[in-house]
């Protein structure tokens, strides 16, 4: 069974009960993490993930709530003794900063580190990220404030599609990568620079012909948008979710 647990639902101000956006893909005999903010270690332990079975990470863009975790992660998986592989995908801006991060942590002086292999991909819509038995995943770039993309996760058993805009302003890549999507995650931020309001997350979403919205990335804590499920509901005519940390969503 395949299933995508959102980890983290806040935009980057966290709350006590709402971790830095980040998700993870998980089959019975692995997952992927897609971002890696905050304490990794704990946060997969609440999840009930075993860390041992992370065979990919999935960077979307360097920004702090979204990479702040990767440098704890591979000392953690350091220690606790892996040795297989581990994959990182990226846009190459966002890997050579990773590198970069990482030669400041000294990792090549880490002693028996497990080996890491680097996924660069190409800045161009619908780039093959992964694919294997139970999923293929595709990357497309969307509109930030740096380099970002979005993905597209296609279950090759249930013939289900999910799509995940990431940190972005409305665009056409967002509507192309969630087209008949079952299920379009989408960041509702605010509508700034960069960013979405739910408003225009349900806008994207109807043009997609996607089936289901969920909104994430979103301000809490004291800058809760009261209003923000509301406006989308207004606008879209399928369900409306609000991602909630730990939440589950089957593929």
């Amino acid at each position: 069974m395949l299933k995508l647990v959102i980890l983290g639902s806040s935009n980057a101000i966290p709350d006590g009960s709402h971790e830095n956006t980040h998700m993870a893909l998980v089959s019975d005999e692995r997952f992927i993490l897609i971002d890696c903010p905050g304490n990794p270690v704990v946060r997969l332990q609440k999840a009930g993930l075993d860390l041992e079975q992370v065979s990919d990470i999935i960077l979307t863009h360097f920004h702090p709530d979204h990479v702040s975790g990767i440098a704890l992660l591979l000392l953690d998986l350091w220690l606790l003794g892996r040795k297989r592989l581990l994959r990182i995908s990226g846009l190459d801006e966002t890997l050579s900063k990773f590198e970069k991060l990482m030669e400041m942590h000294g990792w090549g002086d880490w002693p028996g580190i497990f080996p890491v292999q680097l996924n660069r991909l190409p800045e161009k819509e619908m780039v093959l990220v992964l694919e294997d038995s139970e999923w293929r995943i595709f990357a497309s770039p969307v509109m930030h404030l740096i380099p970002n993309i979005g993905l597209r996760i296609e279950s090759i058993q249930s013939g289900k599609v999910l799509a995940y805009s990431s940190d972005t302003e409305p665009c056409a890549q967002v509507v192309r990568l969630a087209h008949r999507a079952d299920v379009l995650i989408h960041e509702t931020a605010g509508p700034a620079r960069g960013h979405s309001d739910s408003s225009q997350a349900a806008e994207i979403a109807r043009e997609a012909g996607a089936s289901h919205l969920v909104l994430i990335h979103y301000p809490t804590g004291k800058f809760w948008d009261e209003n923000l499920l509301t406006r989308a509901i207004e606008l879209f005519s399928g369900p409306v979710d609000l991602a909630e940390d730990f939440m589950e969503i089957q593929l």
